[in-house]
């Protein structure tokens, strides 16, 4: 049940409706959990290329088609490991943090003048 506009004071603006954020955490929360399972898959799949690489490594006879099979599992564990890097962060989850530095690190610099010009 929404508010009326009617039942606000006039000159106030209306609160962020609840729905809307309430979906935003809900689609924050998918995100978060279908982020978690990839990590989770891609960390299982890692952990059997590379156990599959080291058998190949101990294998006694190093043969062109098992050298051939070593460099395409490299590239996939090379693969593996930039899929599990590249989403940890984004540019979304650090936006905020990003804004506050440079506004607050402005505002020190600008401080900084102002006290070095009365200072000098």
């Amino acid at each position: 049940m929404k508010p009326s506009k009617q039942s606000q004071p006039s000159g106030e603006t209306p609160e962020p409706d609840f729905e809307q954020e309430l979906e935003e955490v809900e689609r924050s929360l998918l995100s978060l959990k279908e982020r978690y399972d990839q990590v989770q898959s891609d960390r299982q799949q890692q952990a059997q290329w590379q156990q599959y690489r080291d058998q190949l490594k101990h294998n006694k006879s190093q043969t062109p088609k098992i050298k051939a099979e070593l460099k395409q599992i490299q590239q996939q564990l090379e693969m593996l490991e930039l899929n599990l890097e590249s989403q940890l962060f984004s540019w979304r989850s650090l936006k905020k943090p990003f804004w506050q530095v440079v506004r607050f690190g402005g505002m020190g610099v600008i401080i900084g003048w102002i006290l070095k010009s009365y200072a000098g």
